[in-house]
C-alpha cells in the first residue's frame, strides 16, 4: 500500500485536509509551541492595477531583527540589512514582469539563526490577483459543538473575499476586512457544515477582476465513529535512517485512515484507503524533523470521522535526552528517614532504572507501564551505606541511541547537618568606609542561615540566601565569625558550625569618628594660628603707619570674615561625617539575670534552728560567686562550692542576731542578678516564714496556691481568714507544697495564708506567710501561646515566643515561672498588635523554665496562658539510653528504653527524631527512668535519645544522650562489609575489614566463603565491627561476608552482608593501562580503557586511586579487557590502574600496572605561574616567569597585557622578562596546549603583576595624611581671599591737592623728615626727602 501525500493524488491535488476537534485538541497532551511565522504581504500604489508596481513587506512576530531574507523558489535570495533594528522591511519588486513571477517567502534573523520561513505567496503573470492561502483555526468552546475559523489570507489590502462550498453556485459568505486577512466563522459545527470549501478575492472597485482559487480545504467532522488506536513498531524512539511503521486501526472496514502530525499539519497528512479495518504508515530512513506527536482517525465518503486517537510521541534523535534526578524533601537525608529521588524526563514511554555509583546493578526499575510523566524511586529507613550519588538511566532496547550525560544528586546521610562553607568578599580586610560581604554556601536548599560572633555572645543574625553584610562602624565589625543552617526538612536540627573566619580592620583602630575628630582638632588648630598671624600683622602695621581709623575697619572685616569660613568648615566637616553616619545596628533584648534561689538546710529537723545553714544556688553557669545580704545591709560573699554552682553560709545555732530577713545575689562577671525571695528568720525556735502564691483566679477553674517553705522534709497547712482550723494540709513533700481548689467559685473568695511545720509530734510551726487574697475578676480568653522552636534547645540558639489573641489592641506580658519578665511595648511588637512576639537572641542556662503570657487592655486581664516548658540543655553530663531486650523488635511487641542520668532527682524526657515535642516525661527519685513503648509499628522505627533535667533552677538540662535506633522489623537490616584502604593489597601488608550496619548495640560475625566456621567475633560494644588481617599471604585471599551476630535470644531474621572480594597482588607480570583517545576528555563523552595483559585465560580487574574497591572486572577470551565508561563527569577524573588474575587462581593477581591520570574536562586544569627571585624588577636584572601545568607533554604559552599577540612560547614552561624601557611591567598569564590536541588550550592562569623603577610608582597616603593636606589646603586659600577682599576695600591715600573740604589730607611722614644724626639739614639729600614727602603711599 502506498501513501497519497499532498500534489501526489489526482483527486486530492494541493487539498488540505484538517479536522475540527469538537473535543479538546489537547486530548492527554501537553501543549505544543509552535514557531512564530513572519508575515509577507504585498502593497501598492495602483489599487485598479497592483501588478504595475509591486512592494513586499515582512514583519517579525514578536522581536526585532537586524536581518530579513526574501526568498524566490527557494533558489533566488534578497538579503536586507537595516541600519538599526527594526520589525518590519520593505523589497521593491516594481512593475510585475514574467521575471517577477514565481512562489515568494521571507525570514527575520533571531539569535539562534534564521527564523522559520512565512506563508509562500504566489505571483502570478500580469493581470492577475495573488492567489490567496487558506487554512483553519480551531477555538475550544464549553457549549456542545465546536467553533470553527477559516482564515484567507489575500495578501492585499482593500479586496473582498468570497467563501465558496463544493455544490453551491453562490458564494456561502464573504468580508471585507481591513487588513489582508479575512475570517470566516463557523458555529455550533455539525455534519451538515462537513465538505470542501475555497476562498477567491477581487479588487473592491473592480468587482470583474478576480484571484485564482485558492486551494481546497477539506472540513472532516470528527466524534461520528469509534475512535482508533495509533501504535508504533518497533517503538516510539528511533534512531535516524531507521524504519518506522505507525499502525492505525479502527472498529469499522472500508474507510479511509488518516495520519497528521500536529507539527506540521500542512505538510504531513497522509492518507490510506483500505478496505480493511486497519492501516500501516511506512516511514523509510526517518530524519530528525521527522519527530512529533502524532494521531490517527478514518472518515466515510460523506466526510464523517471518528473520534482522535490519542496523541503518539515519536521520538528520532541519536542521543536520549537528559534525564533530571531530584531529591525530596532534601538530598540532606538523616539516619533512618525516608528520601523519594524523582526522575523526570522528556521523553515518554520508556522505563527507568536508578543506579547508584560503584555499583553495576540497578537498585530499583521502573517499566513503561506504571510510570508518569514524573518517577519516584522510594528509598526507606536510610543508613550510611545509602550515601552516594545516585543516577538515573532510561531502560530502552535501542543500541543505536546513546545515552548523553545525566545529572546526579548526591545523597548525604547524616546524624546532623555537615558544616557549611564560609568566605569573605572582596577580602577578610576591611578597608576605610567599605562594607564585607560574608557568604555562606552549601551544596543543598537551605531553610536558614545563622551567624554568631564569637566576641559578643548575644550577637546574632539570620539570613535566608546566606549573604551578610558587615560594616566596621567604630570597629565593631571585626571578629572571627562562625556560620550554620538548618534545612526546611529537619527545621529543628541546625547543622555544624563553619570553620570561623576572622575579619580585620585598618591598622590602628581607625574608624570614621577618629578620623573626623582629628579633623576637625587639626582644622581648629590651623585655624587659630592663622588667625593669630592676621591679628599680629595688623598691629604691626598700625604701630608701623600710625592709623588707626582705617585698620579698625578691616580688622573688623577680616575676623568676621575669619569666622564665617571656620563655621562653614565645622559645617562641612561635620555634614561629611553625618553622611558617612554610623550604621547603629538593632538592639538586642537581653533577659534579666535570673535570679538564684535561697534555701535553708539543717541536721537537726525536729529542730532545725540548733543548726542552720543557707544555701544559694544559680541557675547560670557562669556565676563566678555569691552575696548573702541581711536586711539589705550586712552581706557575705563566697565563691561556688560545686559543679552545680551554688554555695553555702553556714549560721550555726540561732541567736537573736540572726533574726531578719535574707535574701542572695549571683555575681556574673559583668552583672549581677536579681536577689531571690526573701527568707526570714522570726525567731530563735521559730521556723522561717513561708512565702505563699497563686495566678490570677478564674470562675470555675482549678487554682492551684503554691507554699515555699525554704526548708525540706516539712509539712504545709493552708488557712483560710475567719476559719480556726486549716482548709488543707499536706505532708512532708518538700521544700514547697501545691495546695489546689478544683473548681474556684464565689465561696473559695477571700484571704488565705500557709504554714509549715516539723515532721513529726508534736509540732514546730512557723510564722504564718502574708495574706494572699483571691478575687474572681472578670476576664478575656487565655491567650495562644507557642515557642516557634523546639522546647529542648542548646545555648546561644535564638527562641522567639509567640503570644496571640483574635481580640485587637491588646497589650501583652510575658512571665516566667510566675513573675513578669516583659512587655508588649515598642521594643518587643507594634502598637494595636493583636499577638507580640517576645524574643531571646541567644538562650542561656538561666533562660529556662515555665513560660506563659497575658494580655489586657485597661483594666480588663486575660486569662493565663497554658505555659510552655523550656529546657536548656548542654549543663549535665549527658545520659545513656538502652533498649531492652534490644534495639530490633519485631512489630506488635513492647520495647522499654531506660534513660541513665548522672544526678537524682531530675525529670526525664524522650524525644524521637524529627518531632519538636518530647514523647514521654517522667519525674523520678533515682537517677534513671524507664520509658515503655507499648505495641510498636514500623512507624515508631527511627531514632530516640533522652534527656534529663533539674525543674528547681530554671530547667537546665543534660546533653542528649547518643541517638539509639530502634528498628521495627522482623528481618536485621543488611550491614556493609568493606576493606581499608584497599580491598586489593600487596602481599605482606596488613587490612582491616569493617562490617558497618546501622543498629547499635550489636556484634558481628566474619565469614569465609568455603570454611565451616567463623572467622573473627566482634564485640557489641560498637556499631562497627573491625576485623584486622595482618601480613596478607595466599590463605587470606577469597570472598567474605559478614552478618548480625546479636547478643540476646531474638526469632527476627539476619541477612548477610554483600560479598568482599579480597585480591592480592604481586603475584604476576603487571599489565599495561592506555586510554584509547588519550587521557583528556570533555564530561558527557565516552572513554575507553585498554588493559594488556600477558596471560590468556585471565579476569582483568580495574582500579581508581582512593576507592575501596574496583571499579569493575571483565573475563575476556583473549590477553586484554576494554573497560568502557559511557559519559564521564568530573567526578571520573583520577589516576587509574589495572590488575589481572588466572581464571585457574583466583584473586591471586598480578602486580599493579603504571598508574594512568585520567581528566574529564572541556579544557585542562589552569596552570600555576610564579616569578624567580621577586616580581620587582631590579637594575639590569631579569626575572624569570615559571608556568607549571599538572600534564605532561604539553607546550607552554605566556600573555602579557599590553601586548595583543601571544609574547613567548616554551616546551619547559621558562619564559626570562627584562625591563628595557619599563616594557616589562604589567600583568601576565599563561596557558598550555596539550601536545596531542593542538586545538585544546588551558584556562589562563591567575595574572602575576610585575613591577619596578621603569613603571608607574605605587605611592601609599594614609587617610590622615589626605585629611590634614586638604584642610591645609583650604585654609591657605581661605586667608587668601581674605587679604585679597581686605587690600580692595583699604583706604587709599590722597594728595593735598586733592578735592576736598579743605582739610590737609596729606600724610606727612615724620620720619622721612627728620635728619638722621650728623648730617646736615641742607644737604641735597635732605631737600631731596623733603620734597618727596607728599608722595601718596598706599598700605
Amino acid at each position: 500500500v502506498t501513501l497519497d501525500r499532498p500534489g501526489e493524488g489526482a483527486t486530492m491535488l494541493w487539498t488540505l485536509t484538517l479536522l475540527l476537534f469538537c473535543i479538546r485538541l489537547s486530548l492527554g497532551m501537553t501543549s505544543i509551541v509552535m514557531q512564530s511565522q513572519p508575515e509577507l504581504w504585498i502593497e501598492t500604489n495602483y489599487p485598479q492595477a497592483p501588478w504595475e508596481n509591486v512592494t513586499l513587506w515582512c514583519k517579525s512576530p514578536s522581536q526585532i531583527s537586524s536581518k530579513f531574507l526574501l526568498l524566490k523558489d527557494k533558489t533566488q535570495m534578497t538579503c536586507i540589512q537595516p541600519s538599526y533594528k527594526t520589525f518590519q522591511v520593505s523589497f521593491s519588486i516594481g512593475a510585475l514582469t514574467k521575471s517577477n513571477t514565481g512562489l515568494y517567502r521571507c525570514c527575520y534573523w533571531k539569535e539562534t539563526g534564521w527564523s522559520e520561513p512565512s506563508k509562500v505567496l504566489e505571483l502570478e503573470a500580469p493581470g492577475q490577483l495573488p492567489k490567496p492561502i487558506f487554512w483553519i483555526q480551531s477555538e475550544n468552546s464549553p457549549l456542545p459543538g465546536c467553533n470553527v475559523n477559516i482564515l484567507c489570507h489575500g495578501w492585499l489590502q482593500d479586496l473582498v473575499f468570497m467563501l465558496f462550498k463544493e455544490g453551491y453556485a453562490e458564494p456561502v459568505d464573504y468580508q471585507v476586512p481591513t487588513g489582508t486577512v479575512a475570517i470566516f466563522s463557523i458555529s455550533n459545527m455539525t455534519p451538515e457544515s462537513e465538505g470542501v470549501y475555497i476562498c477567491r478575492t477581487h479588487i473592491l472597485i473592480l468587482p470583474t477582476l478576480w484571484s485564482e482559487p485558492s486551494n481546497p480545504l477539506k472540513l472532516i467532522v470528527a466524534g461520528l465513529y469509534p475512535k482508533t488506536t495509533l501504535t508504533a513498531c518497533p517503538g516510539p524512539i528511533m534512531a535516524p535512517g531507521e524504519s518506522l511503521n505507525l499502525r492505525c486501526q479502527g472498529p469499522i472496514y472500508g474507510k479511509t485512515f488518516a495520519l497528521i502530525r500536529l507539527e506540521d499539519l500542512a505538510k504531513s497528512f497522509y492518507l490510506k484507503r483500505l478496505i480493511k479495518n486497519e492501516a500501516y504508515f511506512f516511514f523509510r530512513a526517518l530524519k530528525i524533523h521527522g519527530a512529533g506527536h502524532y494521531l490517527c482517525f478514518y472518515y466515510d465518503g460523506s466526510y464523517r470521522g471518528s473520534f482522535l486517537s490519542d496523541i503518539l510521541k515519536i521520538w528520532v534523535t541519536d542521543t536520549f535526552p537528559k534525564t533530571w534526578l531530584l531529591a525530596q524533601p532534601s538530598p540532606v537525608v538523616q539516619m533512618g528517614r525516608n528520601v523519594i529521588l524523582w526522575c523526570r524526563r522528556p521523553v515518554d514511554g520508556v522505563g527507568l532504572a536508578l543506579y547508584k555509583k560503584g555499583e553495576d546493578k540497578p537498585l530499583q526499575l521502573l517499566d513503561n507501564t506504571n510510570i508518569d510523566n514524573e518517577e519516584s524511586f522510594f528509598l526507606s529507613n536510610v543508613t550510611y551505606s545509602d550515601a552516594g550519588i545516585y543516577i538515573c538511566h532510561y531502560l530502552s532496547w535501542k543500541t543505536s541511541i546513546r545515552m548523553t550525560s545525566h545529572n546526579t544528586v548526591e545523597l548525604v546521610v547524616v546524624d546532623k547537618l555537615p558544616k557549611p562553607s564560609l568566605s569573605a568578599w572582596p577580602s577578610t580586610m576591611f578597608k576605610l568606609g567599605k562594607s564585607i560581604t560574608l557568604q555562606c554556601r552549601v551544596p543543598h536548599l537551605v531553610l536558614e542561615f545563622s551567624m554568631e560572633l564569637e566576641e559578643r555572645a548575644t550577637f546574632q543574625k539570620f539570613s535566608l540566601d546566606g549573604d551578610f553584610i558587615i560594616s566596621n562602624v567604630e570597629g565593631k565589625g571585626r571578629g572571627t565569625y562562625s556560620y550554620n543552617y538548618h534545612i526546611e526538612a529537619h527545621s529543628n536540627i541546625w547543622s555544624h558550625r563553619s570553620e570561623p573566619l576572622k575579619l580585620m580592620g585598618p591598622v590602628g583602630l581607625l574608624t570614621w569618628n577618629y578620623i573626623l575628630n582629628e579633623a576637625i582638632r587639626l582644622s581648629l588648630i590651623v585655624q587659630l594660628v592663622a588667625l593669630l598671624l592676621v591679628v599680629l600683622w595688623i598691629r604691626w602695621k598700625y604701630w608701623s603707619l600710625r592709623i588707626r581709623e582705617a585698620w579698625l575697619l578691616g580688622t573688623a572685616q577680616g575676623v568676621t570674615m575669619l569666622f564665617i569660613i571656620m563655621a562653614l568648615l565645622c559645617c562641612v566637616i561635620s555634614f561629611a561625617g553625618l553622611c558617612n553616619g554610623v550604621l547603629t545596628e538593632e538592639t538586642e533584648i537581653i533577659m534579666p539575670t535570673p535570679k538564684p534561689e535561697l534555701w535553708a538546710e539543717t541536721n537537726f529537723p525536729l529542730a532545725p534552728w540548733k543548726n542552720l545553714t543557707l544555701w544559694c544556688r544559680s541557675p547560670s553557669g557562669s556565676t563566678k560567686e555569691f552575696v548573702l545580704l541581711k536586711d539589705g545591709t550586712g552581706w557575705i560573699a563566697t565563691r561556688p562550692a560545686s559543679e552545680q554552682v551554688r554555695a553555702a553560709f553556714p549560721l550555726g545555732a540561732l541567736t537573736q542576731s540572726h533574726t531578719g530577713s535574707y535574701h542572695c545575689h549571683s555575681w556574673e562577671e559583668m552583672a549581677v542578678s536579681e536577689p531571690s525571695e526573701a527568707l526570714e528568720l522570726v525567731g530563735t525556735d521559730i521556723l522561717p516564714k513561708p512565702v505563699i502564691s497563686a495566678s490570677p483566679p478564674i470562675r470555675g477553674r482549678e487554682l492551684q496556691i503554691r507554699c515555699k517553705g525554704w526548708l525540706a522534709g516539712m509539712g504545709f497547712a493552708l488557712y483560710k481568714e475567719g476559719l480556726q482550723e486549716p482548709v488543707q494540709q499536706l505532708g512532708t513533700v518538700g521544700r514547697e507544697a501545691f495546695f489546689i481548689i478544683q473548681r474556684m467559685e464565689d465561696k473559695d473568695e477571700g484571704n488565705y495564708s500557709c504554714r509549715t511545720h516539723t515532721e513529726k509530734r508534736p509540732f514546730k510551726w512557723s510564722e504564718p506567710s502574708e495574706p494572699l487574697e483571691l478575687v474572681i475578676k472578670e476576664m478575656y480568653p487565655k491567650p495562644y501561646f507557642k515557642t516557634w522552636a523546639s522546647p529542648m534547645v542548646t545555648p546561644g540558639v535564638r527562641v522567639t515566643f509567640n503570644c496571640s489573641t483574635p481580640h485587637q489592641h491588646m497589650s501583652f506580658i510575658l512571665y516566667k515561672d510566675g513573675s513578669e519578665i516583659a512587655s508588649s511595648d515598642k521594643s518587643w511588637a507594634s502598637p494595636g498588635a493583636s499577638a507580640a512576639h517576645f524574643l531571646i537572641i541567644s538562650v542561656g542556662f538561666g533562660d529556662g523554665g515555665n513560660y506563659s503570657c497575658r494580655y489586657y487592655d485597661f483594666s480588663i486581664w486575660s486569662e493565663p496562658s497554658d505555659s510552655v516548658e523550656l529546657v536548656v540543655t548542654e549543663f549535665y553530663p549527658k545520659p545513656t539510653l538502652l533498649a531492652q531486650p534490644g534495639p530490633v523488635v519485631l512489630p506488635g511487641k513492647n520495647v522499654t528504653l531506660q534513660c541513665q542520668g548522672a544526678f537524682q532527682g531530675m525529670r526525664f524526657a524522650l524525644l524521637y527524631e524529627g518531632t519538636p515535642v518530647p514523647l514521654q516525661f517522667q519525674s523520678t527519685s533515682g537517677n534513671s527512668a524507664d520509658f515503655l513503648l507499648h505495641t510498636i509499628g514500623t512507624e515508631d522505627s527511627g531514632n530516640y535519645s533522652c534527656v534529663y533535667y533539674e525543674t528547681t533552677m530554671s530547667n537546665r538540662g543534660s546533653y542528649l544522650s547518643k541517638p539509639i535506633m530502634i528498628w521495627v522489623t522482623d528481618i536485621f537490616p543488611k550491614p556493609r562489609l568493606f576493606a581499608e584502604p584497599s580491598s586489593v593489597v600487596s602481599m605482606g601488608q596488613n587490612v582491616t575489614l569493617w562490617c558497618q550496619g546501622p543498629v547499635h548495640g550489636v556484634g558481628y560475625i566474619l565469614h569465609k566463603e568455603r570454611e565451616a566456621t567463623s572467622v573473627q567475633l566482634w564485640g557489641s560494644t560498637s556499631s562497627d565491627g573491625a576485623f584486622p588481617i595482618t601480613n596478607v599471604s595466599g590463605a587470606s585471599i577469597g570472598r567474605y561476608t559478614c552478618c548480625y551476630h546479636p547478643d540476646w535470644t531474638s526469632p527476627i531474621k539476619i541477612q548477610p552482608s554483600n560479598t568482599l572480594e579480597l585480591i592480592v597482588t604481586g603475584l604476576l607480570p603487571k599489565p599495561s593501562l592506555l586510554a584509547q583517545l588519550g587521557p583528556m576528555v570533555a564530561p558527557g563523552e565516552n572513554m575507553t580503557l585498554r588493559c594488556q595483559g600477558e596471560l590468556p585465560d585471565s579476569t582483568f580487574v580495574l582500579l581508581k586511586e582512593g576507592s575501596q574497591e574496583p571499579l569493575e572486572q571483565q573475563r575476556p577470551n583473549g590477553y586484554r579487557a576494554d573497560f568502557w565508561m559511557p559519559a564521564v563527569r568530573g567526578e571520573d577524573s583520577g589516576i587509574y590502574s589495572c590488575i589481572y588474575y588466572l581464571d585457574s587462581a583466583p584473586f591471586a593477581a598480578s602486580n599493579h600496572s603504571d598508574f594512568l591520570e585520567i581528566w574529564v574536562t572541556d579544557k585542562p586544569p589552569k596552570p600555576s605561574l610564579s616569578a624567580w627571585p621577586s616580581t620587582v624588577f631590579k637594575l639590569e636584572k631579569d626575572i624569570t616567569l615559571q608556568c607549571r601545568g599538572p600534564l605532561p607533554g604539553v607546550e607552554f604559552i605566556l600573555e602579557h597585557d599590553r601586548e595583543e599577540a601571544p609574547q613567548q612560547f616554551s616546551d619547559d614552561g621558562d619564559f626570562v622578562i627584562n625591563n628595557v624601557e619599563g616594557k616589562g611591567i604589567g600583568n601576565y598569564s599563561c596557558s598550555y596546549r596539550l601536545q596531542a590536541y593542538p586545538d585544546i588550550w588551558s584556562e589562563p592562569s591567575d595574572p602575576l603583576e610585575l613591577v619596578g623603577a621603569g613603571g608607574p610608582a605605587a605611592q601609599e597616603c594614609t587617610v590622615g595624611n589626605i585629611v590634614r593636606s586638604s584642610l591645609i589646603v583650604v585654609v591657605v586659600v581661605a586667608l587668601g581671599i581674605v587679604l585679597a577682599i581686605e587690600w580692595r576695600k583699604w583706604p587709599r591715600f590722597r594728595t593735598r591737592n586733592s578735592e576736598t573740604d579743605g582739610r590737609d589730607q596729606t600724610i606727612a611722614l615724620e620720619e622721612c623728615n627728620q635728619e638722621e644724626p650728623g648730617t646736615d639739614s641742607n644737604s641735597p639729600s635732605s631737600i631731596s626727602q623733603a620734597t618727596s614727602v607728599e608722595l601718596p603711599v598706599p598700605i
